[in-house]
């Protein structure tokens, strides 16, 4: 593996990344939710700023676009929807890829959270950077897509390698394992939800996941496998999917 990941929290429940090719010492950030926060790491750890990777347009995702890029000189890659509120050099779209050295990411389409979400695989060390689109057992809401759009990003993320790291941009776990007990009662989701309480519990963080425990035990993967319990056999996996986010949409566990 030749990526060196720094994860931090940020704001409240936000995480930034700082991502550092180890050959060539190029370093990105994804999204900016916090600039000062990410001007801190950097000097932390000694390093400047070459790339911000947008997935989507958020403000807690691209808001500190302008800050770094005064401060940095950085180059900002993302989906168009980012010029709604900051800066962009260079519009990315699915199957374009991005260079930080030696180490490349190619641009997934995701979109459902926002419509032009979009997620970072460096198939070489097993890793995506999903923004809002899918968490540890859960998955943005739709604020401007549809249940079709999501379900296919989705399904392009369950795809991938099972070894796959996630590294999503929240710390919902704990939530989002109290709506999934609520419509799921697969053993590995029960043995995994009592893990993710305990680990909160200590202050633990719970992101990054892998494709394979997501495809395990997260409801939204999961909800082919739960249209019968959710009075839904014979419907299409993205009306089951839908009915799932409106479940958790209108969950106060």
């Amino acid at each position: 593996m030749a990526l060196r990941i720094e994860q931090f929290p940020v704001l409240n429940d936000n995480y930034g990344y700082l991502v550092r090719d180890e050959t060539s010492g190029k370093v990105a950030c994804v999204d900016t939710p916090d600039a000062d926060a990410i001007a801190a790491a950097l000097d932390r750890l000694g390093w400047s700023l070459d790339l911000i990777l947008n997935t989507h347009w958020h403000p807690d995702h691209a808001g500190g676009n302008e800050a770094l890029k005064a401060r940095y000189g950085s180059t900002i890659y993302g989906p168009q929807e980012v010029t709604r509120i900051a800066p962009l050099d260079h519009p990315v779209t699915a199957g374009d890829t991005v260079d930080l050295g030696e180490a490349q990411f190619t641009v997934m389409d995701v979109g459902g959270h926002t419509l032009q979400h979009i997620a970072y695989h460096d198939a070489r060390d097993a890793v995506a950077f999903v923004g809002d689109s899918i968490f540890p057992l859960g998955c943005g809401r739709m604020f401007e897509g549809d249940p079709v759009q999501m379900w296919s990003g989705l399904s392009r993320i369950a795809a991938l390698p099972d070894e796959t790291k996630l590294y999503c941009a929240h710390e919902y776990t704990a939530a989002n394992a109290r709506f999934a007990l609520s419509v799921d009662d697969a053993p590995a989701l029960k043995a995994r939800a009592e893990a993710v309480f305990a680990a909160r519990e200590r202050g633990e963080w719970t992101v990054p996941s892998t494709v394979a425990e997501e495809k395990a035990t997260n409801p939204f993967l999961r909800a082919p496998l739960l249209a019968e319990r959710m009075g839904l056999a014979g419907h299409s996996d993205p009306e089951v999917f839908a009915a799932v986010r409106k479940a958790k949409d209108g969950f106060k566990g």
